[in-house]
């Protein structure tokens, strides 16, 4: 990887981990679907110039219809749960969980693809699950501001119920792809799903639009959110898998709760325990397997 493509791939990563510090400080005052509309909407509009170009529009004129459930699979439903998720579970736990996503692929193509992982990805799987189940034994009783309190466990199982939930929705939004839109191009998916998200999520916005004003503070995070970690975030993302290679670009899934972790202890006074970061290695090494990125010799030709 060029050093240019490693600036690339190392502000992707800061950028999604920042998406989680976004989300927390929009959804404070907007509540979790104005968030959430609000990023796929602007989001959209923001790559519309990229959007309308005769390739890009031509092939989405051709799979709208997918695209839009790409996006509702992919952006408007994760995006409305992980919204919810960071009022009750700090916002690094949050992406730990996130971390999971090549898990619940690599398991969803399975199911639904007939995808069969071989012996190390099979490891991974398991070991990437045990990694989530300790996390969530450990966090349970814990609330976003790392204190244990009275009522906090129900809602942190909850909340972190609907990060896996939303890491589901991303696995299947993966499947779905490969089988009904291989052959789009990225940027028809990109902003076409943007675009069938807000379309999902227009109605439910408006109707649970905040009675009282909103603040600058919480408009610029929700402006950060669908400019930076959602427009931008996903132009560099296509380009990596452009330019390195779709495992490589996969990648930067490890690197996301490090920023994340470092944003919410810097920047909501977060606590950041060792069974946190403990957890989290746990589920990097089970994803790292997972998606064949590491291999176990003595396991393949097993398999094999």
């Amino acid at each position: 990887m060029t050093p240019l493509l490693l600036l690339e791939f190392i502000a992707l990563a800061a950028l999604w981990g920042a998406s989680f510090l976004f989300m927390r400080l929009g959804a404070a005052e907007f509540g979790p679907v104005p968030t959430a509309g609000l990023r796929v909407g602007i989001a959209a509009l923001c790559l519309l110039p990229v959007f309308l170009k005769a390739p890009v529009w031509a092939d989405f004129r051709a799979r709208w219809r997918a695209i839009f459930v790409v996006g509702l699979l992919n952006s408007g439903l994760p995006f409305l749960l992980f919204s919810f998720a960071v009022l009750h579970i700090p916002t690094g736990i949050s992406a730990i969980l996130n971390a999971t996503v090549p898990l619940t692929g690599a398991l969803v193509a399975w199911l639904w693809l007939k995808d069969r992982p071989g012996g190390s990805r099979v490891l991974g799987l398991v070991i990437g699950f045990v990694g989530v189940t300790l996390l969530v034994l450990g966090k349970s009783g814990v609330d976003a501001q790392g204190m244990v309190s009275a009522g906090g466990q129900a809602m942190s199982l909850v909340a972190m119920g609907a990060c896996l939930l939303a890491t589901l929705c991303y696995g299947i939004a993966a499947s779905f792809t490969k089988r009904y839109l291989t052959g789009v191009h990225p940027l028809a998916s990109a902003t076409g799903s943007q675009m069938g998200a807000a379309l999902a999520l227009v109605l439910p916005m408006v109707w649970l639009w905040p009675a009282q004003p909103v603040s600058p503070g919480a408009w610029t995070a929700v402006l950060a959110l669908a400019v930076l970690c959602t427009s931008i975030a996903y132009i560099l993302y296509f380009h990596l898998i452009e330019r390195a290679g779709p495992a490589k670009a996969l990648t930067v899934t490890f690197l996301i709760p490090v920023f994340a972790l470092v944003y919410g202890a810097v920047f909501l006074g977060e606590v950041v325990t060792a069974w946190m970061v403990g957890c989290g290695l746990v589920i990097v090494a089970g994803t790292a397997l997972s998606t064949g990125l590491v291999k176990l010799r003595a396991l393949e030709r097993r398999a094999g």
